[in-house]
């Protein structure tokens, strides 16, 4: 028989409430009948129930808060180590994206110097004068407005090159023979283009303090999210019944209305 009731308290809440009920009004009368003293002076006992009764509440009042605060505390953390998680991927994703643009940028340099180190080698010949007469000046700005280009579609020139050559700017000299033209594109080509490493491998740096930063953000914040479950686990039964089985949205309503 105890059994079944134990068991009809544990499972079905009406019933422990209203055995809850009956046993705080009939506390009063059972100390005075249990006490000598209360017997003496009831009123006096009365008041120390009383009091009793009224600190007892509000210890449960303070421990259901605080469960409240560490099961809400919990959940924030749980989102932003979650957040962290998805912000370490896409920098780990970046870095690793840097890392290839590198080893690109290192062997676009190393081709261009080999062009560049290829056509010196045949620079030591020599090269004829520069143009005398307005038809081969004019093909000479021609094939030097053609090889930028070309250098600039390739990648090896940035866009802003074609302009200058253009234009007769930054060094580009229609004047030259196109073996020395295409010497001095070739030459800026792979400064360039060692700019172009450069800056990568500068980016590369960046990108990898960056995602260990993110690790180290992830990775703190998930062990505070554990230690945060925990807490909120041990406090879990002081938590009012209504927020144990609410939605998130209600729990937050409900967890203002108790403050």
């Amino acid at each position: 028989m105890n059994n079944v009731v134990a068991e009809m308290l544990l499972t079905t809440p009406a019933p422990a409430a209203i055995w809850a009920t009956l046993w705080i009004l009939t506390l009063p009368a059972m100390l005075l009948l249990a006490s000598p003293r209360a017997m003496r002076n009831p009123w006096q006992t009365l008041r120390e129930t009383v009091g009793w009764l009224r600190d007892r509440t509000e210890e449960r009042r303070e421990l259901a808060l605080e469960a409240i605060a560490a099961t809400q505390f919990a959940e924030e953390v749980r989102v932003a180590a979650d957040r962290a998680a998805l912000a370490a991927d896409r920098w780990q994703e970046r870095w690793e994206q840097t890392t290839d643009e590198v080893t690109d940028a290192w062997q676009a340099w190393l081709d261009a110097d080999a062009r560049l180190r290829t056509r010196r080698a045949g620079a030591v010949f020599g090269t004829p004068w520069s143009a005398q007469t307005p038809t081969e000046y004019a093909a000479r700005e021609r094939f030097l407005h053609k090889a930028v280009r070309t250098a600039a579609d390739q990648g090896w020139l940035p866009a802003a090159a074609v302009a200058d050559a253009l234009a007769g700017r930054a060094g580009w000299d229609a004047r030259l023979h196109p073996l020395e033209q295409e010497l001095v594109v070739l030459r800026a080509a792979a400064g360039h283009l060692r700019d172009h490493y450069e800056r990568a491998v500068a980016a590369e740096q960046s990108a990898a303090h960056d995602a260990e930063l993110a690790r180290r953000t992830r990775d703190s914040l998930r062990q505070e999210s554990w230690t945060a479950t925990a807490r909120a686990a041990e406090l879990r039964h002081h938590l009012p019944a209504e927020l144990t089985t609410a939605e998130p949205a209600t729990k937050r309503a409900l967890a203002a209305a108790w403050r």
